[in-house]
């Protein structure tokens, strides 16, 4: 008998003439294990009522069986456990049963993975092997906890313009840093020539089996590194034996357009995907953008429109300094993992969830692995995709009407995870509202949701998840493990999408109404409480916050925060405990006071605006720090010169400074040429170029001009869907910043960007820009 302990690094299942094998390679702190379980079968639902049918369309397939199983649907009808011993007849029978419209329940659930769900491991693993008489080995899985140490690899290629062929590949790691170069030269400790493709790509695969990674990391890694790697290899017929198992590498795309990796025992990890995941924000997610933001380092070659050109040239004239650049933009992909703590997020997110790291969003994965298991021990199977729309429209979170304004003293009071627990506290949940309608129910197990959900207090299952995620939080946040505390938070708040998103199997309305209902009613009941026992003005809500209007006469608003928190906490635990008879978790954080807070109106109304607003927060350090939602400052849709100005002229208000004389002079300089730096507009094409037919936005138009100035340098042009396309609007419209040729068109500039800009907040003052600068315009003119 052996055991073998340690994480579930990759999964894979494939057919084999006596079922199907499932395969798991287990990464342990010096080693790395391939498990495998064989003889197994597939298995999904059907509806009792279903099965002469089902047997009917199946005639003709063998190899597949119907049993009897002692569960229900989320209706309350019976259901049959429907077995295929191989994948592809898995699919083939999936095939028929959807031609007959015969609703299927969890036939999307892979094997490789349900094996793990139903015996709950979620990451750490414990194997007990013994062999039998007949020489077969039997396995057992069971949970445990394992802290596992990850080996990266951090993996960049340069290529052509066209990537038709491979200059240099860089890898870095935790020793190594190296670059193989296409091409003659001389050999050093970093760079080592090789004197074709064919050769460069048969290194490369020697020094992954020498380094033996267990996670390749990159920028774009799947849609480009790996997937001209891929091309490569096959056009030059090498194998990419990048895996543990010595099969070749295979990228594969999805009908929806997304590049996959397939191999065995290794992950390959893209940090675009990842970071956003782990829900950072940047305004670009280039490699240059992010490294800049994090590090105020970036790239060794700066123009980015010209970098392809500039890579061609150094690849020609001076390979060493392609090698510097190649690898530096491996040390920086590495450099972001590290300093974001991507790694250690995506190994928490597994201990928690059972998703591979390698896994790009997967809420609804996320939320059956931890949910199916346990429907299951209570009875039931999930119901079949999108079968709770009954046409009831579930609304999105409560927004208050604002009253737009020019504030002192604003609190904010936020609700501590909401939905979550909402969730808690109101026993919402799929089996607990399947629970809840029975006619047999107790009534004082029942609790009412909205839209005619009924739900039990007792037979609820996702509360208890929620329960189990939340302990987890406050011990990470108490143990300071921000990326656990980051993964838990996430998940806690993506099981709302999933109740409430038609792409997934739970999706109800009366699931996902009974939450943001309950909230719209938790905010609008805050709301009056406030304002009938304190006598202050809410100026707005949204979603989980109330800003509350302290106004001038403020002596200590921390104290007047805390202490509207303490009392809201306690009327809100005594309102459960009366109307529901049942434990409150709802949580009213005081979160920040702002001594200057601006409300801004709608453009062109007098209608306060929803998600957009400004203030002067003041910091527990007694420092004060300018915040903006929603405004042009964090929006990269404005060009620089209205953020910045934003940011200067909303310091001087909220601070009482003067503030007359700037913008005069900001609008001079602007009209005499000294602020073109700041004029450039950066806006995302969506779609290919040939795609905007009847409207034509103006970084299309720039795009459009640009593509000439592209193909009269012989290149490629840049501007593909995703990329961001840089213009100045001129008198002769949008050009490209590669190409200005007409003179700016300054008074754009004062109409579009600085007029919304500065009247948004000098309106309250009964001012404008323009009363202010009437007087210039005729030494511009």
């Amino acid at each position: 008998m052996t055991q073998i302990r340690g994480f579930v690094l990759t999964r894979h299942q494939q057919d084999q003439p006596d079922g199907i094998e499932l395969r798991y390679w287990i990464k342990n702190q010096q080693d790395i294990s391939l498990v495998s379980v064989t003889g197994q079968e597939s298995v999904f639902f059907v509806h009792d009522a279903q099965l002469d049918c089902t047997r009917d369309r199946l005639k003709g397939l063998t190899g597949w069986r119907l049993e009897k199983v002692q569960l229900r649907d989320l209706e309350q009808q019976g259901v049959h456990a429907l077995y295929c011993r191989s994948l592809k007849l898995q699919r083939d029978v999936i095939a028929l049963l959807s031609a007959a419209a015969i609703p299927m329940m969890e036939e999307d659930i892979r094997p490789v993975d349900r094996f793990l769900m139903e015996r709950f491991i979620f990451g750490g693993v414990e194997v007990t092997q013994s062999a039998l008489s007949d020489g077969v080995v039997r396995s057992r899985f069971a949970p445990c906890e394992f802290p596992v140490t990850l080996k990266i690899l951090s993996v960049d290629i340069e290529t052509t313009m066209q990537a038709d062929r491979i200059h240099s590949i860089g890898l870095y790691g935790a020793d190594i840093a190296l670059v193989l170069m296409r091409g003659e030269g001389v050999d050093s400790e970093t760079l080592r020539f090789y004197p074709d493709e064919r050769t460069l790509l048969q290194a490369f695969v020697r020094q992954v089996c020498r380094y033996d990674p267990d996670i390749f990391i990159g920028w774009n890694v799947v849609g480009f590194d790996f997937r001209v790697l891929a091309e490569r290899a096959d056009k030059l017929k090498v194998p990419l034996r990048l895996g543990r198992d010595d099969q070749s590498l295979r990228v594969v795309q999805s009908e929806l357009g997304k590049w996959y990796v397939r191999l065995e025992g290794r992950l390959v990890i893209d940090g675009i995907d990842t970071l956003k995941g782990a829900t950072f924000h940047f305004e670009s997610y280039s490699l240059e953008y992010v490294s800049q933001s994090l590090f105020k380092r970036g790239k060794l070659i700066h123009q980015a429109n010209d970098r392809g050109a500039e890579i061609q040239r150094l690849y020609r004239e001076d390979k060493p300094a392609l090698a510097r650049y190649n690898l530096e933009d491996c040390k920086l992909v590495q450099d972001i993992f590290d300093e974001t703590r991507l790694m250690e997020y995506l190994i928490e997110r597994t201990r928690l969830t059972g998703l591979s790291l390698d896994k790009v969003g997967g809420s609804a994965a996320a939320f059956d692995f931890q949910y199916l298991p346990r429907l299951h021990r209570s009875g039931y199977v999930a119901p079949e995709f999108a079968s709770g729309d009954r046409g009831i429209g579930a609304p999105g979170g409560y927004v208050m009407d604002s009253q737009p304004g020019l504030y002192q003293h604003v609190l904010v009071l936020d609700f501590k995870s909401l939905y979550p627990s909402i969730i808690r506290t109101f026993k919402i949940d799929p089996a607990g509202l399947a629970e809840g309608l029975k006619a047999a129910a107790r009534e004082e197990d029942l609790i009412p949701g909205f839209s005619g959900a009924i739900f039990s207090k007792s037979k609820a299952i996702l509360p208890t998840i929620i329960e189990e995620l939340w302990v987890a939080r406050d011990q990470a946040k108490r143990n300071s493990n921000k990326p656990l505390s980051q993964a838990i938070k996430i998940i806690m708040n993506a099981f709302y999408g999933v109740l409430g998103s038609n792409v997934c199997r739970f999706f109800d309305p009366r699931l996902a109404g009974s939450i943001t209902l309950r909230g719209h009613q938790i905010l609008q009941q805050t709301r009056d409480e406030i304002e009938r026992t304190f006598g202050y003005r809410v100026i707005y809500g949204d979603t989980d916050s109330v800003f509350v209007l302290l106004g001038d006469e403020c002596s200590d608003a921390d104290l007047q925060g805390k202490a509207l928190a303490d009392y809201l906490n306690s009327w809100w635990s005594a309102q459960v405990e009366e109307r529901f008879n049942t434990e409150n978790y709802l949580e009213l954080e005081y979160e920040t006071h702002y001594s200057r807070f601006l409300m801004p109106r709608m453009r062109h109304s007098e209608k306060g605006s929803k998600k957009r607003y400004a203030g002067l927060q003041q910091r527990p350090d007694k420092e004060a720090k300018l915040v903006f939602k929603g405004l042009e400052n964090v929006r990269s849709d404005w060009t620089p010169l209205a953020r910045n100005i934003q940011q200067q002229l909303y310091e001087a208000v909220f601070r009482d400074q003067p503030y007359h004389d700037f913008l005069k002079q900001l609008v001079a300089d602007l009209r005499q040429g000294k602020l073109d730096d700041q004029l450039v507009y950066r806006r995302r094409l969506r779609q290919p170029l040939a795609d905007y037919l009847r409207m034509k936005p103006p970084h299309v138009q720039a795009a459009i001009k640009a593509e000439k100035f592209w193909q009269q340098q012989q290149l490629q042009s840049p501007y593909q869907p995703g990329q961001h396309v840089s213009y100045i609007m001129t008198v002769n419209g949008p050009e490209p910043i590669e190409q200005v040729r007409s003179p700016i068109d300054y008074e754009h500039y004062v109409e579009k960007q600085l007029e919304p800009v500065i009247d948004s907040i000098l309106c309250f003052k009964e001012e404008s820009l323009q009363s202010l600068i009437a007087t210039q315009r005729d030494l511009f003119s």
